[in-house]
């Protein structure tokens, strides 16, 4: 199947033929689907702190931070293509009508884009470099010339939009500036993760045609963030390693070549960067999208719910270091085994039929139990936003436990299935605090935590022909499956993300 020169490809991405065989055998048996049990609710998995724990996970947060190192990890791969999907439709269509109002009367939300597009946060970057071109961007609006408002809003010659990261576009206007996600990112981070030593750890996955920008960015800015939040960034970028690229197959499931013969690669998804992830030596790390900002006016809310949500995970953390150290040092009396059970299975939801047994066994299943990384993922009530969700999971051996799952690992053709999943009160904004170091400061493998039967299988198109592609288990997803796993239910003002163009009018974005 593999020739040589096949071979001597998959050596250069530092992937084995094993590796190979492996992933065209998923492809032939599929992901196991996960057996989903219940949604996880109030009480019932997800956790709400009341206010006066609120007020004294704030008050303390400062102080109990910082004996740790903190560090925000951002995955900033994405590129704004999906972003400006409609835009793109937009001008295909403006070629083909006499008059550009059909299009705004077929599609409301070109109306809305264009009707305010001086409200964007980029409008006068596109003016500039329409002016410096011999065009009048107001004019052109007014004229309703659409068609060059969007080529250089997209193109080369004007912003170049249509091939920048989300991280590089301007978000966000104020009354004498604008900010990218990326500055947004680097302000959050110095309102929550300034470090003792006044410095802000931030690491920044990017693709890698984009680095080079995101350096050039931040070279730009990065002093006058320092000067006025009086910190020292320490910004990492990092790209996904070619190693966790997953084969393309045909629709019989034998390796795709493209028109020069070479087999076809595809990113393993945001799966891959657990890879990042266990290259970081911080001791607690906030994980948060690139196009999850909000202005400054809105802030406070999601400060505030950051140092809640990383202060629940140090109280846990300490009581999981002190367990674990009374079991490393071989002084796991059956008092303190019953205290643990109590406290594993209520503040760390583990499944209580497990300690159904012999003091001794039990003893070694929760060892193995405790010994395990540590996140603390806020939730937000289910607004109807597309994606995954918290629930509770029928696991291997038939343990119950919490896991966040996207639709596409479950069976919505069963009925069961389907109810659970469309009965789910919240949604995962991807708001997760981790603690991956052990009692005795030593950090955890990730690669071992990770549930390797949870990816799935897409279809694509490469050159005109039907390909599948391979997923690896998602970051928050599979790849986090065997984590120590806590919910808490955070307010939905802390989730805002941008996924086309026009959510950056919505009021939160103004």
């Amino acid at each position: 199947m593999l020739k040589q020169n096949d071979l001597e490809q998959i050596k250069e991405k530092g992937i084995t033929e094993d590796d190979i065989k492996h992933q065209i055998e998923i492809f032939k048996r599929c992901f196991r689907l996960v057996d989903l049990v219940a949604p996880a609710t109030t009480g019932n998995g997800i956790f709400v702190p009341d206010k006066e724990q609120f007020d004294d996970y704030e008050k303390k947060y400062q102080q109990k931070t910082e004996k740790f190192s903190v560090l925000k990890f951002v995955p900033a791969s994405g590129a704004a293509t999906r972003m400006f999907k409609n835009i793109y439709e937009w001008r295909e269509k403006l070629c083909n009508y006499r008059n550009p109002d059909d299009l705004l009367k077929e599609d409301n939300r070109a109306k809305i884009f264009f009707d305010r597009m001086t409200e964007f946060a980029f409008w006068n970057d596109l003016s500039e470099v329409m002016k410096r071109n011999g065009n009048d961007a107001y004019d052109c609006l007014k004229k309703k010339n659409y068609l060059s408002l969007i080529e250089f809003l997209l193109d080369d010659k004007g912003l170049g939009y249509g091939k920048l990261p989300k991280g590089l576009l301007k978000f966000h206007k104020y009354d004498k500036f604008s900010r990218t996600a990326f500055e947004e990112q680097l302000v959050e981070g110095a309102l929550y993760g300034k470090n003792a030593n006044g410095t802000v750890n931030i690491h920044f996955t990017v693709s890698p045609e984009h680095i080079e920008l995101f350096q050039e960015h931040l070279n730009k800015v990065v002093r006058s963030y320092e000067k006025q939040f009086d910190v020292r960034y320490n910004i990492e970028f990092s790209l996904q390693d070619p190693s966790t690229d997953t084969i393309a197959v045909d629709m019989d499931n034998c390796p795709f070549r493209n028109s020069d013969g070479k087999l076809v690669f595809r990113p393993g998804g945001h799966g891959a960067l657990i890879n990042n992830l266990n290259k970081i030596d911080d001791d607690i790390v906030f994980i948060k999208n690139i196009d999850n900002v909000i202005p400054d006016r809105l802030k406070n809310p999601t400060v505030r719910y950051k140092k809640i949500l990383c202060n629940i995970l140090l109280d846990l953390q300490k009581e999981v270091h002190r367990f674990q150290k009374h079991i490393a040092k071989n002084e796991f009396t059956n008092r303190l085994y019953e205290q643990a059970v109590d406290f594993a299975c209520n503040r760390l939801n583990f499944d209580r039929s497990l300690f159904r047994c012999q003091a001794e066994k039990g003893k070694e299943i929760l060892a193995t139990m405790l010994y395990a990384p540590i996140r603390v993922c806020g939730m937000v009530k289910n607004e109807g936003e597309p994606g995954g969700g918290p629930f509770w999971v029928q696991a291997e051996e038939n343990i119950k436990s919490l896991q966040i799952i996207e639709s596409s690992q479950i069976d919505l053709e069963n009925p069961g299935q389907k109810e659970i999943f469309n009965n789910s009160t919240h949604f995962n904004p991807v708001d997760i605090v981790c603690g991956i170091k052990a009692w005795n400061g030593k950090k955890y493998d990730l690669k071992k935590y990770i549930d390797p039967d949870t990816g799935f299988i897409s279809h694509k198109s490469i050159e005109g022909y039907p390909i599948k592609a391979l997923e690896l288990p998602g970051l928050w997803n599979g790849a986090m499956a065997k984590w120590i796993t806590v919910f808490v239910e955070v307010p939905i003002i802390t989730f805002n993300p941008v996924k086309t163009i026009n959510d950056l009018l919505r009021e939160e974005h103004q």
